[in-house]
C-alpha cells in the first residue's frame, strides 16, 4: 500500500490551478471535449497531478467517444480506491487517487474487453509525462 499524503485545504490551493483544485479536490467535472487529454494520443504515463503517482498508461488509454480522457484499466490496480457515489440523483463507482484521494473521474461498466471497464477520468485530475 501507498504512503498516504495529507495537506491543509490552503496547502492544495497553494499547489494546483483553480481548475485541478476544483476538480481534484472538491469532485467538479470539467466539461466534455474541453481537458487536454480527451483527444491526447501521445506514448507516456498518466499521473496523480496533486502528488504524481503513477495512475494509468497510455497503452489503456482509448477513444470512448465522451469527451473525457477513458481508461481501460489503471497502471496499478492498488493505486485507485473505488467509492460508491450516489451525487446527480444515480448510483456511480467514482475513482480516487489512493495516495492522496484525489477526485479522478468515475469508472463505468462499459468498456473494452476482457476487463469491460471504462475508467473516466478528468484531464485536469491528471499530468502527463513522454515516454
Amino acid at each position: 500500500m501507498t504512503q498516504k499524503i495529507h495537506r491543509s485545504d490552503h496547502e492544495w490551493q497553494q499547489q494546483l490551478t483553480p481548475e485541478a483544485y476544483s476538480v481534484a479536490r472538491k469532485a467538479g467535472t470539467e466539461p466534455p471535449f474541453s481537458g487536454r487529454y480527451w483527444d491526447h494520443h501521445d506514448t507516456g504515463n498518466y499521473h496523480c497531478v496533486c502528488c504524481q503517482l503513477e495512475l494509468f498508461h497510455s497503452d489503456s488509454k482509448f477513444d470512448s467517444g465522451t469527451g473525457w480522457p477513458s481508461f481501460s484499466h489503471p497502471v496499478a490496480t492498488e493505486n485507485i480506491i473505488h467509492r460508491e457515489d450516489r451525487s446527480l440523483f444515480r448510483v456511480r463507482t467514482e475513482a480516487l487517487c489512493a495516495r492522496c484521494d484525489a477526485h479522478l473521474g468515475h469508472i463505468f461498466p462499459d468498456g473494452p474487453q476482457p476487463r469491460g471497464l471504462r475508467y473516466c477520468i478528468n484531464s485536469a485530475s491528471l499530468d502527463f509525462t513522454p515516454k
